[in-house]
C-alpha cells in the first residue's frame, strides 16, 4: 500500500477509535440519572452514587493513562491502540447488565481503564508517521471527528434506554477492532526498539531533570480549563441557570451534547488557525482569552432562557476546543522513548483533575455560591494554563525522532 493511503488509514481508524472513545467516556453523565434510578436509588443516594461512580472511572482514567502509556513506549503504539478500545468496549457492554451498584462500580472503573489509552496511541502514531510540517492536520481530524461521539452518546441516550445506549458503544468499539489492518507502527518507534541502550517508558525519568518535570507539568497544566469548563460549567449547568434566576429545567445531556459540537468546530478551527499561523502557542493563548470572555458572559448574564445555555454550551465548547492542540503540544515535546507515556499520561492527569476542580468548586460554593466559586476556580485554570504555555517551547515543526537521555 503506497505510504500516503497507508498514513491515511491510519487517521481514520486513530479518529474513529477517538469518536467510540469519547462516546464512552461520556455516555455515564448522559444515562446516570436513568440507570441509577433503576437500580433503585433516589433523591440523596442517587446524587451520591453519581458522584462515586464519575470518580471510579476517572480514577480509572488516572491508572490506565500510566499503564497504556508505559506499555506504548514498551511494547507498541498500535497494541495499546487496539487494546484499550476491546478493554473499553468490553465494559461498556458488560455494564448494561449489571443489577446493583458494586458491579455498576467495577464495570466504571474497567471502562475508565480502557478509555484511557485510545486517544494518546493514536496522537502518538499519527505525530510519528506524518511530516512535521502536516501532522496538525491529522491530529486535528482526530479530536474534531471524535469529539461527535458525544453527540452521539446524547442523540442515542435520549431515545433509547440506558443498557441499549450501553451495548451501542460498546458494539460500536468491537466493530471498529476489524480495521486493525489499518495501524501500523512507526519508523521512530522501530528505530527505538532496535536500540537496546535506551529505556524506554521510564514515568519517573520525567521527575529526575527539573527542566523535563517542569515541562511535563506545563503540559498537563495547559489542559486544565477544558476539563473545568466541561465538569463545572456544562455537567452542572443546571445550577448556573437556577442560580441565574431559570425557572424551567435544564437539560445536562444537551449542554453536554451542544459542548462537544462547539469543542468539534473549535478543535477544526485551532488545527487549521494552528497550520495556518505555523505555530500551537499563538493560537492557545486565542482560545484561552476566548474562554476567560465567555466563561464571565456565561457567569454573570442574568438575561437567561434554556436555548441560551443551550449556545453557551456550545461557545465554550468552541473556545475550549484545542485539545487536538494540547494533546500534539505533549506529544511534540518529548523524546520518543518517552512519548506514549506522556501523551497518554498528559491527557488523562488533565481529565482526573476534574476530581479536585469540582471539590475546590464545592467547597467554594458553600461560601460564595455557585456562580463566583466558578469564577475563581475557573481564573485559577486559565492563569495556570496561561504560564505553562508562555514556559513551553514552539513544536510547531519540531524534529520528533530523537531519544531522552538519562
Amino acid at each position: 500500500m503506497p505510504e500516503n493511503k497507508r498514513v491515511h488509514l491510519l487517521i481514520i481508524v486513530a479518529a474513529l477509535g477517538y469518536f467510540v472513545d469519547i462516546y464512552d467516556l461520556i455516555v455515564f453523565n448522559v444515562v446516570k440519572n436513568e440507570s441509577l434510578k433503576s437500580l433503585g436509588f433516589t433523591g440523596d443516594a442517587l446524587k451520591a452514587n453519581e458522584i462515586f461512580l464519575f470518580n471510579l472511572q476517572m480514577t480509572g482514567m488516572l491508572i490506565g493513562g500510566l499503564l497504556w502509556g508505559i506499555m506504548g513506549d514498551k511494547k507498541g503504539r498500535v497494541s495499546v491502540l487496539f487494546g484499550s478500545i476491546l478493554l473499553y468496549s468490553l465494559a461498556n457492554i458488560a455494564n448494561a447488565f449489571v443489577i446493583n451498584i458494586n458491579q455498576y462500580a467495577i464495570m466504571r472503573f474497567i471502562a475508565g481503564i480502557g478509555l484511557a489509552g485510545e486517544l494518546g496511541a493514536g496522537i502518538t502514531l499519527v505525530a510519528e508517521n506524518m511530516p512535521k510540517e502536516k501532522r496538525g492536520y491529522g491530529t486535528m481530524i482526530i479530536v474534531t471527528f471524535g469529539a461527535l461521539g458525544a453527540v452521539v452518546a446524547g442523540l442515542v441516550g435520549k431515545s433509547f434506554g440506558w443498557q441499549t445506549t450501553y451495548i451501542v458503544g460498546g458494539g460500536l468499539g468491537l466493530t471498529l477492532l476489524l480495521m486493525r489492518a489499518g495501524a501500523y507502527e512507526s519508523g521512530m518507534y522501530q528505530n527505538l526498539v532496535q536500540n537496546n541502550a535506551i529505556q524506554r517508558g521510564n514515568f519517573f525519568s520525567l521527575f529526575k531533570k527539573w527542566h523535563l518535570f517542569l515541562k511535563y507539568l506545563s503540559c498537563i497544566f495547559i489542559g486544565l480549563p477544558i476539563w473545568f469548563a466541561i465538569g463545572v460549567l456544562v455537567n452542572l449547568s443546571n445550577r448556573f441557570a437556577e442560580a441565574n434566576g431559570l425557572i424551567q429545567k435544564i437539560d445536562i445531556a444537551d449542554s453536554v451534547m451542544y459542548a462537544y459540537l462547539g469543542l468539534s468546530v473549535g478543535d477544526l478551527g485551532s488545527g487549521l488557525l494552528s497550520q495556518y499561523l505555523k505555530s500551537r502557542k499563538k493560537v492557545v493563548f486565542v482560545y484561552l482569552l476566548l474562554s476567560l470572555i465567555l466563561m464571565l458572559v456565561y457567569l454573570f448574564n442574568t438575561n437567561v432562557s434554556v436555548e441560551y445555555y443551550k449556545w453557551m454550551c456550545f461557545g465554550i465548547g468552541f473556545a475550549t476546543g484545542y485539545w487536538a492542540l494540547f494533546v500534539t503540544i505533549a506529544s511534540e515535546q518529548f523524546g520518543t522513548n518517552i512519548r506514549s507515556t506522556v501523551t497518554n499520561t498528559v491527557p488523562n492527569f488533565v481529565r482526573g483533575a476534574v476530581v479536585p476542580i469540582t471539590l475546590s468548586f464545592a467547597s467554594l460554593s458553600n461560601a460564595i455560591g455557585v456562580v463566583h466559586a466558578a469564577f475563581y476556580v475557573g481564573l485559577t485554570c486559565l492563569l495556570l494554563a496561561f504560564f505553562a504555555t508562555l514556559y513551553i517551547k514552539d513544536s510547531f515543526n519540531k524534529d520528533l525522532n530523537y531519544f531522552e537521555i538519562e
